[in-house]
């Protein structure tokens, strides 16, 4: 009945005008006076920030807010988090290429639209990572790799938070989102970037195809996830990687195997 409701109410409510009319807003200099009540509404810490709070002309650029280099060291480990954020799920690949997210079944063709590339990571590992919006939302790369495939799937978004995942239709795997293959020294790994309710916004601010671990790579408009996928027999999760916890660009995410 609760899935029933959302679906019905939340999810109807993503149209291409009402994304628009936020995306608006949120860009206009209207919303810049919206900064103070965000931060503290949302509990942001700003001792951190790139920039003076006064310079931000909107919502939409604060929230897109760059932070001091040294605020985030980079662990001496291969896989590092490449956002800050939450952990909803880490584990291994159930039924070969499959993956549980807050009591939903998961197929990892159908969020990479191939086959052929999902078996790649049949019995693999993935991580879930959801930003919320008191997130700081650049995209940091997770190691040191070649971008040897990168593509758009999916048009509309829903919500990813927590109601979203459990209750919404298969959010990772219908919303609009941006998928990264590297190689790295551990193999083929996965970063798929997942599109929030009303933005679709998810923008690439690294063309190299070469990726250094912790350099940035793109920005999130909004809140959203990331989630993580690697081969079979190829890393080891950091014994600290656990579901709930709260985590941090750089930050160790696992080792080789």
């Amino acid at each position: 009945m609760k899935k029933k409701f959302y679906q019905r109410t939340i999810e109807l409510t993503n149209g291409p005008i009402t994304s628009k009319m936020i995306r608006q807003f949120a860009r206009s200099s209207t919303s810049r006076w919206m900064i103070p009540n965000y931060i503290k509404t949302y509990k942001i810490p700003v001792d951190d920030v790139e920039n003076s709070l006064s310079s931000f002309p909107s919502l939409h650029d604060f929230f897109i807010r760059k932070l001091k280099e040294a605020s985030r060291p980079l662990a001496p480990v291969p896989i590092v988090s490449p956002v800050d954020g939450k952990i909803e799920v880490a584990g291994d690949l159930h039924e070969s290429i499959r993956f549980l997210v807050k009591n939903q079944h998961y197929s990892l063709t159908d969020l990479l639209g191939d086959r052929a590339l999902s078996d790649t990571y049949k019995n693999g590992k993935y991580i879930v990572l959801y930003l919320s919006p008191a997130d700081y939302h650049r995209i940091h790369s997770p190691a040191d790799g070649k971008v040897i495939k990168q593509f758009v799937l999916g048009k509309k978004s829903y919500p990813v938070n927590q109601a979203g995942l459990m209750y919404g239709k298969s959010p990772l795997s219908s919303n609009y989102r941006l998928i990264s293959e590297l190689e790295t020294e551990f193999g083929r790994m996965l970063v798929v970037k997942v599109g929030a309710m009303f933005i679709n916004s998810i923008e690439m601010t690294n063309s190299k195809k070469i990726w250094k671990k912790g350099e940035e790579i793109g920005y999130f408009s909004f809140g959203s996830t990331v989630v993580l996928f690697f081969e079979e027999n190829a890393i080891a999760f950091n014994e600290k990687v656990g579901n709930g916890s709260a985590i941090k660009v750089g930050e160790a995410l696992g080792n080789m195997v």
